[in-house]
This record gives structure tokens, C-alpha cells and sequence, in this order.
């Protein structure tokens, strides 16, 4: 309520200064205020309100394919030009034909953009247009017949720019910005292009400093919105991701859908995976990183063979993509139904991307180097490159795990023991080759009884049965027969292998070597005894007749034995 309203309603004193100003309260915003404020929504409401009341022209048809091709809506700018084209009032010119094309090149409708294009030959888009498409074809040849032809205008370098982002080769679309930027200082967008090349980089705290600028600018853009909390993600974590994306969400209008499909992906991205099923999918094909980020989830979750499919046809092109086609390969080669040519391709797309120029030094790259060496199992040079980048991953158990592993094979066990009990992963601990390595360390570090409980916390299994077989074997090379006597009894208990009868023998007589020598407590070998009562073997009265002389002769009652 006005309480200081001092006009009653109805006055006309200063009519005709009272009703001009009215006139412009009420006038309807141009749309050039629209456009110039990039307000595409506003001014698709504003044409379809000129065409309700009947104004709509050729022209106002003209605007509502430019504002929806603008606002994201490619398929709407598609039905307008193809209407336009359809008309027999006026002509269609070369550049709408051009124009057409765009939207079915966003559209992934590429034979289309091409015959649209081409029937707009005279157009100065033209040759940028089918720039483009020769790429998605794969086209070399033709690419560069369309390169040669580009000029040194800022349409055409802006479109190589592009061209060199799609082929990731930042560093030159870097250098093309950089030199329009300084003849174009008004153009704000090229900061958000440059942001994005750094980003590819992983410079991501120079793509920040690059952005700030545009974001500070225009606080409502969604792809640089967008940008900033990729750059968030990477260089804190997805929660902080999130929050950027959030003041964007909220405040965007449900009738605007740019870049709706690219949110939607990053939020799955930010949230650790949560809802990958339902949103991932049907972004295949739209969103480049969805098929890639889709397969990365079925790993993570153990679906092999979904995620191998999903980059089985592949061809790589950039570092992840050639990593990701590389994991797949090695797990599915490492599966029953796999093969030895799975594990040679996933060697062989290690080795490229751990040996090429761009990726040598970085921690991927070397990451990638070891896990070649890994397959080809020179644990030496795994080593080697695993220790350099050591210090970024002490607190990973995927990375532990690895180089415990190395360590192990290399016969470094007291290191690997240690850096095995640094994991606290109760899926990596539950892992049959985690359990087999660290019994394996335990022993050879004369700590046999803890191997021996590792087996004893197993269920019976095919898996126990193994790491009992490493027991028996290990402990007996490594003169820790008591151990080695109870595993290889189990053993024969479980399987009546004459093996494991040797082997049990061998070891009972190394026991009480071991407790003459003084080497091992004079308990032992009352269990020792109750290991060879539990056989039929002959020979293993023989070995009860030297323990109870021995024992007789030193006075010492073993319970058991009469």
C-alpha cells in the first residue's frame, strides 16, 4: 500500500504529461534489447507473440529460427528454416541454405548439413560448414581441401581453432585466440575458449584465472558456469563442483534448455557416479565424455563386460580414451573368458600413451608406463616409474596395492608388507591376490603365524585351498617347517595328493631338527605328533619313533605320545 500516494485515481490534471508517461511504461521491449542482452527466450516470446496477433512476416521467421538456434533449440531452428525453404513467396537465399546445415550439423544429421550446405555453396559459410563435416566423416582428404581454403579472417581462424580444440591440439588453438584477443579485446567469449583449452591441459587453476573475466561479466552463462565448476571438481572435489552448478540451476528458467544435457552429465560426474544409469545412457552420442564416463562406472562396479563393449569400437583419439580402451582390455583379459589379445592390446595402448610426447612426463603418462611393464611383468621398471609419482598417491589403495605388489615380485618384502598394510579397503583386503601376496610377505619376513591366520579368517574355498598351497610351499623353502607341517597336512587331509604326503613328511622331521638345534620351541612338536596321527602313511610311524627316542632320552613327556 502507497501511504504517500498523493494523485486520488481518476485525476486528469497534467493529462497529457501523465498519459505519455504511461505510454512508455507500458511500450513492449524491442527485440534488439533482446538480443543485445542474449535474452533468446525473451525474444522467442516476443516474435511468437507478434505472430499470435498476427504480424508474423517472413523476417519474424527468420528471427525465431536465429533466437532458437541461439538458445540451444536446434531442432526448432531446423523446423523453421525448413519451412522458410519450403515457401514459394520469397527466395531462399545461399545463406539460410547455410544456415539449415548448421542445425543439422548440431543435430548430428551430417549427409543432411552436407547437401543443405552445398546448396548454399556461394555463402561465405559454406567452406567452414563442410570444414566441419569432412571431421565428423573422418574425411582427411577433404578436411584439408576446405583447411587450404580458409582466410585469415576471424570467422575462419575462430573455425580452425575449433578444428584444432576437436583434434586436441590445445596448445595451437591457444595461440589462435591469444592472437584475436589482441586485436579484439571486446571479444569476452575467447576467454572462455581459452579456459577451456587450459582445462584440456589440466591447468586448471590458469583456466580459473582465465575465466573470471567473462563469469564476472555474465554470472548467468551456462558453459562457463559450467567450466568453472569442472575446474572446481578437479582441483577440489565434486561437492565444490556442485555448488557452482547450483546458483546457475536455480536461477534458470524451466522454458531454457541450453546446455541442459552437458549439466546433466557433469552433475552425475560431481556426484561420484549417483544416478549414471538413469542419466548416462540416453546421452550416448549427444555428449562425447558420456560413453566414456558410462564405462568408467561399469568398472568401478565390476561390470566388465559392459563396459568393454562400450569402447570395443573406439578409436581412440585422445589420452583418456586410449587409457579407458587400455583398462578394459586388461580387465576382460584378466577375466576367464578373456584372452591373450586383450592383455597385448591394453599393453600396446599403455605404451602409447606413456611414451608420447605430450603424456611422457605427466602422472597419468608414467602411471601408464608402469601399468605396461606391469603386463609384460618387469616388476623393476614398474618400480621405477611408480616411484616417481609415489608422492601424489600415498593414501590410494589402488595405487598401494600396485606397488606392493611390485615390491613383492621384486623380492622386496618387507617394503611390500608395509605398503600392503597401509590399504584400507576391505575389498581390496578380501581380494584373493592381496591375501596370496601378503602370506607370501609374511613368511618370507619369518612371520609365519600371521600367514597362517590370514588363511584361518578364510572360508573353505578354492581360494583357501591356494593360499594353503602357498603356505606349505613358502614355509618350507623358507625353513619354517611347523607351519609348513600343518598346511601340508591340511592339504593332504583335503586332497590325498602323495605330494602333499612328502611334503607333511619332509616337514615333521624338519621340525624336530629344528627343536634339537634349539631353533624351535619343544611344544611344537606336540602338535607335530597329532598331525602325524592323523595319517595312514607307514612311514609316519617311523618319524613318531625318532621323536619318542628323542624325547626319551632328553626326559621330556610330549603329550601324545606313549
Amino acid at each position: 500500500m502507497l501511504l504517500s500516494r498523493s494523485k486520488p485515481a481518476g485525476q486528469t490534471t497534467g493529462a497529457s504529461g501523465g498519459l505519455t508517461k504511461e505510454k512508455k511504461k507500458k511500450k513492449l521491449p524491442r527485440l534488439e534489447e533482446f538480443l543485445q542482452a542474449r535474452d533468446y527466450v525473451g525474444a522467442l516470446t516476443l516474435l511468437e507473440f507478434a505472430r499470435s496477433a498476427g504480424k508474423g512476416t517472413r523476417e519474424t521467421a527468420q528471427w525465431v529460427a536465429y533466437c532458437a538456434f541461439h538458445s540451444g533449440d536446434y531442432q526448432r531452428a531446423m523446423t523453421e528454416y525448413e519451412a522458410l525453404s519450403k515457401s514459394e513467396d520469397e527466395v531462399f537465399t545461399v545463406d539460410m541454405w547455410c544456415s539449415l546445415a548448421c542445425c543439422y550439423f548440431m543435430l548430428g544429421m551430417y549427409q543432411e548439413a552436407e547437401r543443405a550446405a552445398r546448396l548454399g555453396k556461394e555463402s561465405k559459410l559454406f567452406n567452414r560448414v563442410m570444414f566441419h563435416i569432412s571431421q565428423k566423416y573422418g574425411d582427411e582428404k577433404l578436411l584439408m581441401a576446405h583447411h587450404q581454403q580458409l582466410q585469415n579472417v576471424i570467422e575462419d581462424q575462430l573455425s580452425l581453432a575449433a578444428m584444432h580444440y576437436m583434434r586436441t591440439h590445445y596448445q595451437e588453438a591457444i595461440d589462435i585466440y591469444k592472437k584475436i584477443l589482441l586485436d579484439n579485446r571486446d571479444m569476452l567469449a575467447l576467454n572462455v575458449y581459452l579456459a577451456m583449452c587450459y582445462h584440456k591441459l589440466d591447468y586448471y587453476d590458469v583456466s580459473q584465472e582465465v575465466l573470471a573475466g567473462y563469469v564476472q561479466t555474465h554470472p548467468d552463462s551456462s558453459i562457463a558456469i559450467n567450466l568453472k565448476a569442472c575446474n572446481c571438481c578437479k582441483l577440489y572435489n565434486g561437492k565444490a563442483a556442485e555448488a557452482e552448478l547450483k546458483v546457475l540451476l536455480d536461477g534458470m528458467s524451466p522454458s531454457f534448455t541450453f546446455a541442459q544435457d552437458l549439466l546433466k552429465h557433469n552433475l552425475v560426474i560431481f556426484r561420484n557416479g549417483e544416478g549414471a544409469l538413469q542419466v548416462l545412457p540416453p546421452l550416448l552420442g549427444v555428449v562425447p565424455e558420456a560413453r566414456l564416463n558410462l564405462a568408467i562406472y561399469h568398472l568401478r562396479h565390476e561390470n566388465v563386460r559392459e563396459a568393454y563393449e562400450l569402447v570395443e569400437n573406439i578409436e581412440p583419439t585422445s589420452p583418456q580414451e586410449y587409457i579407458l580402451k587400455a583398462v578394459a582390455n586388461a580387465v576382460i583379459g584378466q577375466e576367464k573368458e578373456g584372452s591373450h589379445e586383450n592383455l597385448k592390446l591394453a599393453q600396446q595402448y599403455f605404451q602409447l600413451v606413456g611414451t608420447s610426447g605430450s603424456e611422457c612426463d605427466t602422472i597419468p603418462g608414467r602411471q601408464c608406463m608402469a601399468s605396461c611393464f606391469f603386463l609384460l611383468r618387469q616388476f623393476e621398471d614398474v618400480l621405477l616409474y611408480l616411484s616417481s609419482v609415489k608422492s601424489y598417491f600415498f593414501n590410494n589403495d589402488s595405487f598401494n596395492f600396485n606397488y606392493a605388489q611390485a615390491k613383492a615380485a621384486t623380492g622386496n618384502y618387507q617394503e611390500a608388507e608395509e605398503v600392503f598394510l597401509l590399504i584400507t579397503s576391505e575389498k581390496i583386503k578380501n581380494d584373493f591376490v592381496y591375501i596370496s601376496w601378503l602370506a607370501r610377505c609374511y613368511i618370507m619376513n619369518r612371520k609365519p603365524q600371521l600367514a597362517w591366520e590370514l588363511y584361518l579368517k578364510m572360508e573353505t574355498s578354492a581360494e583357501s585351498f591356494s593360499i594353503l598351497q602357498v603356505i606349505a610351499n613358502d614355509c618350507y623353502k623358507m625353513g619354517q617347517f611347523f607351519y609348513a607341517a600343518k598346511a601340508f597336512d591340511v592339504l593332504e587331509r583335503l586332497d590325498p595328493n602323495p605330494e602333499y604326503w612328502e611334503g607333511k613328511r619332509g616337514a615333521c622331521v624338519g621340525v624336530l631338527q629344528m627343536v634339537i638345534a634349539g631353533h624351535e620351541p619343544r611344544e611344537s612338536l606336540k602338535e607335530i605328533v597329532a598331525v602325524l596321527r592323523s595319517t595312514s602313511q607307514p612311514q609316519a610311524e617311523l618319524i613318531l619313533l625318532a621323536i619318542r627316542k628323542w624325547a626319551r632320552d632328553n626326559r621330556i613327556v610330549i603329550a601324545g605320545l606313549q
